[in-house]
């Protein structure tokens, strides 16, 4: 099969590259770093070159494609970061429409059911939408776990602190997704033959945030590590403190906010899906301490 994948050569597209690769896959990889041309040929890929958000070029990676794989940055711009992600995702989706792909995995998030209070989120819920009117598409939209690698923004605080924490309590229920997880779910699903429009949730463990200070902290010797619960007005203040942008600082307290409340991880844990990665909280702890 030919296969495009966007993502460049990060966390989730090195691994999928390699997966797509190995099963003798034909695999054009974007980005929009010229500088990760040579590492992604030594993969066996194909580079292209351009941004998700120019649609002309997005169509041409598209043409002759068998199944693609879309993704938008996690940070598009430090301001109108909804709109540019909502951008984004309409070049991937004119581009599916003028070049006729049949197969589309779509990397989506907990909380893309909701069109608003939950942050950055609502970029993703707002391009589900703008997908679901594609005709003529198998589609799935790849609904992940909140990201364990996240948790590497939380070294300053563990180390020049002794704590880790956020605006949301100790004993809510969260689930977490490993990068590697999602490449092994997004590779079944762009060599699968579904039919219409999908939803399919990729979590490696539902962790309370008290779980997440216990672990790490046990795995970096650490073990009193205690998790604090911030204010809303607190933990903006912390993260613009530590130079995020104003309105990302923001867009994150929200998705905080939407975490205490429960309504970002509602839909997931009201199903009782299964939790289908096989990388544990203990498994990523002990990746964080060889970082740490």
């Amino acid at each position: 099969m030919k296969i495009t994948i966007s993502g460049s050569l990060g966390n989730i597209g090195k691994p999928l590259t390699t997966k797509l690769i190995a099963s003798g896959h034909e695999v054009t990889v974007i980005t929009s770093n010229k500088d990760r041309v040579e590492a992604i040929k030594n993969l066996g890929a194909k580079a292209a070159v351009g941004s998700v958000s120019d649609a002309i070029f997005i169509r041409h990676t598209f043409d002759d494609a068998d199944s693609v794989f879309v993704m938008t940055p996690p940070n598009m711009g430090g301001e109108n970061i909804i709109v540019n992600t909502t951008a984004a995702g309409q070049a991937f989706a004119t581009a599916i429409k003028e070049t006729g792909v049949k197969r589309v995995v779509m990397l989506s998030s907990i909380g893309a059911d909701l069109p608003s209070g939950n942050g950055p989120i609502a970029g993703l819920h707002n391009i589900e939408k703008i997908y679901e009117t594609l005709e003529n598409v198998s589609l799935t939209f790849l609904r992940a776990g909140f990201f364990y690698t996240n948790l590497y923004n939380d070294v300053p605080m563990i180390k020049g602190g002794g704590i880790i924490g956020s605006n949301y309590p100790s004993t809510i229920e969260i689930p977490f997704v490993h990068p590697e997880d999602i490449a092994n779910a997004v590779a079944e699903e762009l060599q699968k033959r579904e039919s219409g429009k999908n939803i399919r949730y990729i979590i490696s463990d539902v962790c309370t945030p008290n779980d997440v200070a216990q672990t790490l902290g046990l795995a970096i010797g650490k073990p009193e590590l205690p998790w604090i619960e911030f204010t809303d007005e607190q933990a903006l203040g912390g993260m613009k403190e530590a130079g995020l942008p104003l309105e990302m600082a923001g867009l994150y307290a929200e998705m905080g906010s939407g975490l205490r409340s429960g309504k970002i991880q509602k839909d997931f844990l009201s199903r009782k899906l299964a939790v289908e990665g096989k990388i544990k909280l203990e498994d990523f702890a002990k990746e964080f301490a060889a970082k740490f």
